[in-house]
């Protein structure tokens, strides 16, 4: 198998898992107090264990709900992932 999305994500801005995982776990807290309510609606339609999404919970409705909709060829650039 090969890397995690988060680990090429990360390798490739020189930097950490944990500190790409912080990263994307600060993009989604402020999505989900976005003051706009249909903005805030979409973060908090991810389904979650906690009160908020962990980024490995986001990760997989994103690519849950791109495949649902049709839109898996968008996906084909992290194929050898």
């Amino acid at each position: 198998m090969g890397e995690h999305l988060f680990e090429r994500l990360a390798r490739e801005r020189g930097i950490t898992v944990e500190e790409m995982r912080a990263i994307i776990s600060a993009r989604i807290k402020k999505g989900m107090n976005d003051p706009d309510p249909e903005k805030r609606a979409q973060w908090e339609a991810i389904p979650r264990k906690g009160e908020i999404p962990t980024p490995d919970e986001w990760l997989h409705y994103a690519v849950t709900t791109l495949e649902e909709e049709g839109n898996g060829h968008m996906l084909r650039r992290y194929i050898n992932l």
